[in-house]
């Protein structure tokens, strides 16, 4: 097992340890996490081009050991207002797209492609070099319409504060129709977004 120095941060259900200026240890406190199993896969989908952290061997089954990556997170960059919503989408949408290329790794399916599944704005680091993936805990093999759908769904309930009325919705869904930068098929999907807002919020 890694030695550890200093804790960098914590998340849900793991703590994320200094080992050098190179390296971090991101140890699972709950026990039940997979380490071998997350690496390997971010190591399947940096071969095949896929902005992640290097990872070695840890030797443990709940310690993965990465690269140690600097900058915010996409999220701590949104909420000090040094990048954009827009901005923020465009590129969880190039980052989804990019995943989608690499070939599965278990599945003969027809269509079927490695798969994030938790691709949210917390999950990607910032750094100077572009951005990185992390917590590939909840990766399969599948279609890309579900990583799609997992990543609109997470962005729309953090979207949905308690005070969100009606009347803000509508204005918000008529503004965002009027912008000129907009798409046909964009304005069209806007209906559809409106009404998962409120099915979120019933």
């Amino acid at each position: 097992m890694p030695s550890t120095g200093r804790l960098l941060g914590s998340g849900r259900t793991a703590d994320v340890y200094e080992i050098d200026e190179a390296w971090v240890l991101r140890r699972d406190r709950e026990g039940r996490g997979d380490a071998a199993a997350e690496g390997a896969v971010m190591t399947y989908v940096r071969e095949h081009g896929y902005p992640v952290p290097r990872v070695r061997p840890s030797g443990s089954r709940t310690d993965l050991v990465m690269e140690r990556l600097s900058g915010p997170t996409m999220l701590a960059a949104l909420l000090d207002g040094s990048l954009g919503p827009a901005e923020a989408g465009a590129e969880l949408a190039r980052l989804l797209r990019l995943l989608h290329a690499v070939p599965a790794r278990d599945s003969a399916g027809p269509g079927a492609r490695v798969l994030h599944l938790d691709l949210h704005p917390d999950n990607v680091i910032l750094t100077p070099d572009g951005p990185r993936g992390i917590d590939w805990s909840n990766t399969e093999d599948g279609p890309p319409g579900l990583d799609w759908g997992m990543s609109a769904v997470i962005l729309a309930q953090a979207a949905v504060p308690s005070d969100l009325t009606e009347t803000g919705l509508t204005e918000a869904w008529r503004r965002r129709a009027a912008n000129p930068t907009m798409s046909a098929r964009e304005v069209e999907l806007l209906g559809g977004t409106v009404e998962l807002v409120r099915t979120l919020t019933r």
